[in-house]
């Protein structure tokens, strides 16, 4: 009796491999990452009311083609939903957790609880407290369970940080962050230029 190993940059890819070696799939797993990419960075947020703030960290990915994910994982109303979610998400090649909520945010703080992936909390201003409701929620973890908590509202800076994550990896993405803040210092030193030529009063 002999065996074989099976080797996947995640266990998603793995079992993808094994999957059309014992027939159960037709396509060759290469086949199958060409059609689409999978995600490496996951937005969830506790509510759609959440959208209009999060996605503005999706383009944000989807500017740097970061193959990214996004859906509605409410802690409170589906526990077992956020469960399966934070334990199956590293399997899946996800490397990073971008989470929004607002009000009594736990969402961020219980999938970290659950996976031992990187998670980025962004707390989203609701009708009553600008925000700082949520801001708290997230920022004052228990020692042991870290969130990265960025400004509220604030999902572009949760996606910077997403892809200076996936850069601690990957050059590919270290590359891009490079070129993305030496295309914003460039942008300042450029008005700063026009302001001292032009003066205050015709800038």
């Amino acid at each position: 009796m002999g065996h074989i190993n099976v080797i996947g940059s995640s266990m998603a890819e793995a079992e993808a491999k094994l999957k059309y070696i014992i027939g159960e799939e037709t396509n060759l797993p290469s086949e199958v990452e060409k059609s689409k990419e999978k995600p490496l960075v996951s937005i969830i947020m506790g509510s759609d009311s959440d959208l209009p703030v999060m996605a503005v960290g999706a383009d944000i990915l989807k500017k740097f083609g970061v193959p990214f994910e996004l859906t509605i994982v409410s802690a409170h109303r589906t526990p077992h939903r956020m469960s399966k979610f934070a334990i199956e998400a590293a399997s899946r090649g996800i490397k990073a957790v971008i989470a929004g909520a607002g009000g009594a945010a736990h969402l961020p703080g219980m999938v970290a609880a659950m996976t031992p992936l990187p998670v980025i909390g962004v707390p989203v201003k609701g009708s009553t407290l600008d925000g700082v409701d949520s801001l708290h929620s997230i920022v004052q973890m228990p020692r042991g369970i870290p969130v990265a908590t960025v400004a509220i509202n604030n999902s572009t800076n949760a996606a910077l940080l997403a892809i200076r994550i996936l850069g601690a990896h990957d050059y590919k993405w270290l590359d891009a962050m490079s070129q993305y803040m030496n295309n914003m210092e460039e942008e300042v030193l450029t008005k700063a230029e026009r302001l001292e030529g032009v003066g205050y009063e015709n800038y």
